[in-house]
């Protein structure tokens, strides 16, 4: 039976006044019972199909919105587009502009080539009126070096320099200040220098490290906070980009090898020159790894002079007593 003659039996059905429109069901006398059984199973039936096709129908047209490269909720957790423009590029053994002229703490003009020469040096771009991520980069740095056992003025240097034209060397020196604080140094005041400067020279240093940074409104709607990089950087002291360290929170021993790796190993011990052999500098995590390898190579070498001493002892004669 067809599905337009299910349809015009059951309409007959209603013409013979065998549904009540009180109840709303349908008298079924018993000659007609199995046949309406049926048609009232394939109507439901039909109905749910229906349902079903409309749904996979509505989710496909709402699935055309998206594509492979841009999952549900992507517009929601992608970055700003300004901030792309924030990031760090590691311009590795890039010279830095030493000739730039600078405003030290004291407001003295300096030039940034001043402080190298003699040591590597531990730099970090901030803006001293930042009241957010600057000062935790801050803080993570002077607990690393304390950490270090190494000594400012000694095995290295500090170089903090705005970016931020509006600084002046009264916000460098509280800065300075509670950094030395975090260092648990004061009497290293003469190898820690908090800079302020004139827009090109602030341009000339943030394009030969890489350091990326765009101005954004702060909560008062005024262009004066700045969107930036958490890292801290480590130069050779002939003034040339040698690590990068990513974070707010850095690792004292990553901080100690990269200082050691810059100094060209004239600070350090024995023990760092093995962990520096043992460990890899990997710029994308800027931190560094363990070289398997090399552990390995070291772990195999050890086994083979083992087993030689072991064969030499036990191929020894033992002496006769006389």
């Amino acid at each position: 039976m067809s599905f337009k003659q299910q349809i015009s039996l059951l309409r007959g059905m209603m013409e013979r006044e065998e549904y009540s429109s009180v109840t709303g069901k349908i008298k079924i006398n018993a000659a007609i019972q199995p046949a309406a059984k049926v048609i009232f199973c394939t109507v439901k039936m039909r109905c749910t199909l229906l349902t079903v096709w409309i749904v996979i129908l509505c989710g496909t047209m709402y699935g055309q919105n998206y594509s492979a490269d841009k999952p549900i909720g992507a517009s929601a957790q992608s970055t700003p587009a300004y901030l792309k423009n924030a990031g760090i590029d590691q311009n590795l053994n890039h010279l830095l502009p030493l000739s730039d002229r600078f405003r030290d703490e004291n407001g003295n003009d300096v030039s940034l080539g001043s402080y190298f020469g003699h040591r590597p040096v531990v730099m970090a771009l901030v803006y001293f009126k930042c009241g957010m991520l600057c000062p935790q980069v801050l803080h993570g740095m002077g607990a690393a070096l304390k950490q270090t056992s190494l000594h400012p003025g000694h095995d290295y240097d500090v170089i903090v320099a705005s970016f931020d034209p509006t600084d002046t060397p009264a916000d460098a020196v509280d800065s300075k200040q509670h950094f030395l604080e975090m260092l648990g140094d004061t009497s290293a005041a003469g190898s820690v220098h908090f800079l302020t400067g004139p827009q090109a020279s602030i341009t000339d240093l943030s394009q030969a490290t890489g350091f990326h940074y765009v101005q954004v409104p702060g909560p008062d709607g005024k262009m004066n906070q700045f969107a930036h990089s958490s890292v801290i950087m480590i130069a050779t002291p002939d003034g040339r980009m040698s690590k990068y360290l990513s974070g707010v929170d850095y690792q004292p021993r990553d901080v100690r090898l990269a200082l050691v790796e810059a100094s060209d190993h004239k600070i350090g011990s024995l023990s760092d020159l093995i962990l520096l052999y043992c460990c890899n500098y990997t710029p994308s995590q800027g931190r560094y790894t363990v070289a398997v390898m090399r552990v390995l190579g070291l772990a195999a070498m050890g086994s083979v002079l083992m087993l030689i001493a072991v064969v030499y002892l036990l191929g020894k004669k033992p002496k006769l007593a006389s």
